[in-house]
């Protein structure tokens, strides 16, 4: 078994900045592709962003330029930077993995973990 674990929300004003950490724990697994998802009050959970495991990384359009997501794979970690943080970035902010475990393909989500922009 996979878990994914994450960590780092709270309360910010905007322009602020806050980092998101997520890790992955368990044995003799491998982890693909990581993301960040959102979930907004009322609004359907939406992709933040992405990476592979080599590092390619892709931003929905809405945080390009505001947030950097970087992964560990030694560590098995993903985190997301987040600057300028606008109240309309306040959400649940929930990990996801692509995970391979004893021969087969997994769909690993965190928690979530809340994050609020406000003054």
């Amino acid at each position: 078994q996979v878990q994914l674990v994450e960590s780092g929300g709270g309360l910010v004003q905007p322009g602020g900045s806050l980092r998101l950490s997520c890790v992955a724990s368990g044995s003799s697994f491998s982890i693909n592709a990581m993301e960040w998802y959102r979930q907004a009050p009322g609004k359907e959970r939406e992709l933040v962003a992405g990476i592979t495991r080599g590092g390619s990384a892709n931003y929905a359009d809405s945080v390009k330029g505001r947030f950097t997501i970087s992964r560990d794979n030694a560590k098995n970690t993903v985190d997301l930077q987040m600057n300028s943080l606008k109240p309309e970035d306040t959400a649940v902010y929930y990990c996801y993995g692509n995970i391979f475990l004893s021969g087969r393909y997994l769909e690993v989500w965190g928690q979530g973990t809340l994050v609020t922009v406000s003054s």
